[in-house]
């Protein structure tokens, strides 16, 4: 009866309009009572749009990676200039443009130059040809994975100059020793990154490639190339490093050319300025081989978004 009493009282009559509702708030109580105690602290730019805080590096500057080189060579010369280096044991950079001058002059750092490429990129070469290989044969299959992965680790604990009295007892003191040493260091570097990149790809994309009844070839071409580059492209440029690193030792074990052979020949005559300028001709190649790695990571990796830019 009660009920039936409220019903009549609430209802409108008839020509009567109702009175407008208040749109509901679609936030619940708590989220409306948290808003209007919290202040807004977002930034706002001009424009009245929320502006974004950046928290990644930044966009990349073009040479900006030339700033540190430049930076030391800046330093190195205004020690030399005030008098702090001594010249019989650290040239400055004027001593050491002049004799860099006279070398070209008269041809010797052309040549050593041209046969220490040689040794380098040849020995680059078949590293990273062998290190690629065993890493697919290790990453594809377990029987390879337990095959090769064992060796090779025991071989990455085993530096590679540690092996040069025994590769002089195999080969002898000629081009094919100092070109072995090279390829071992870069060969065990480049394996290890691919390695790791091949067997760390999703398990999903394997499954969704045996789903689709994909081919070998094809399978390497959309899943494993994809997915094993980025690793590869690491063991790249530390493979490049590692190649210039062994090509100093082994250019100065009775070497006849090569520009660790002109360091060597100039250490025991205590011509600073020439050991300097070999030094510097390692440290140029280095740099540009790295970049050169670097820019052709970015190219065949443009579809990833990474800090890196």
């Amino acid at each position: 009866m009660s009920d039936a009493l409220t019903d009549v009282r609430t209802r409108v009559p008839a020509g009567v309009p109702a009175p407008p509702r208040e749109p509901a708030d679609p936030k619940p109580p708590a989220a409306r009572k948290s808003a209007a105690a919290t202040p807004a602290t977002v930034p706002v730019s001009r424009s009245g749009l929320r502006r974004r805080r950046r928290l990644g590096p930044g966009r990349s500057v073009p040479l900006g990676r030339l700033l540190g080189p430049v930076l030391v060579v800046a330093l190195w010369w205004a020690a030399s200039a005030a008098g702090y280096l001594d010249p019989r044991i650290l040239s400055g950079p004027g001593a050491v443009v002049s004799t860099a001058v006279e070398l070209i002059a008269d041809g010797r750092l052309q040549g050593n130059v041209l046969v220490s490429l040689q040794r380098a990129g040849l020995g680059l070469l078949l590293g990273v040809a062998a290190g690629v290989l065993l890493a697919v044969v290790a990453g594809l299959s377990r029987t390879g994975e337990y095959l090769v992965d064992g060796p090779l680790q025991i071989k990455r604990a085993i530096p590679s100059l540690a092996m040069l009295p025994l590769l002089i007892l195999w080969l002898g003191i000629g081009e094919q020793m100092k070109i072995t040493v090279i390829a071992l260091g870069v060969a065990v570097i480049v394996y290890i990154n691919t390695y790791a990149s091949l067997t760390s790809i999703d398990s999903r994309h394997v499954e969704l490639a045996e789903v689709l009844e994909l081919g070998r070839w094809q399978f390497l071409r959309k899943v494993v190339l994809p997915g094993s580059l980025p690793g590869f492209f690491v063991g790249l440029r530390l493979g490049v490093t590692s190649s210039w690193l062994g090509l100093i030792v082994v250019e100065q074990v009775n070497a006849t050319s090569g520009i660790g052979y002109m360091m060597f020949q100039a250490q025991q005559y205590a011509q600073s300025d020439v050991i300097i300028v070999g030094l510097v001709a390692y440290g140029t190649f280095g740099f540009a081989s790295d970049a050169l790695v670097r820019a052709v990571e970015r190219r065949a990796l443009s579809w990833r978004r990474t800090l890196a830019g």
